[in-house]
């Protein structure tokens, strides 16, 4: 169990504070354009909260994990970037075939953030749990 949640802290060193930068300043002013009255005024953080504690998990558990043994960055990278894809894209293709007015730019780049975004956290999750915290396979 501890070395679970010194892979989740690891990846959560990564995600939440790109994640932060990417929605309240690099793609703010492109999603308010494009979305308009489909957001709300502020999000409601309890919710996002608890996206973002099961999808660090998944993270951990799906990409990190299964390429702990090897210790391959590599690997972490593309099996985040799968994993970005599926997750990112059932959302980013839910809204466009149930949501009126749900722009394809911004389903693209939210699914081409998404991808970059779980490859990262996935390739610096593993870097972070293996190399800084002393991570090991069992």
């Amino acid at each position: 169990m501890t070395r679970f949640l010194l892979i989740y802290a690891a990846t959560a060193l990564i995600l939440f504070p790109l994640d932060l930068l990417w929605l309240k300043y690099v793609a703010r002013e492109f999603y308010v354009a494009r979305m308009g009255d489909l957001l709300l005024p502020e999000p409601r953080l309890g919710i996002a909260a608890l996206f973002y504690l099961v999808y660090v998990a998944g993270i951990a558990w799906f990409a990190i994990l299964p390429n702990l043994a090897s210790g391959s960055v590599l690997a972490a990278l593309l099996a985040g970037a799968g994993l970005g894809v599926l997750a990112y894209g059932t959302y980013d293709i839910t809204n466009l075939s149930t949501l009126r007015g749900f722009p394809v730019s911004v389903a693209l780049t939210d699914l081409a953030w998404g991808t970059v975004l779980t490859a990262v956290s996935a390739a610096g999750g593993l870097y972070i749990a293996t190399r800084w915290f002393g991570v090991a396979a069992e």
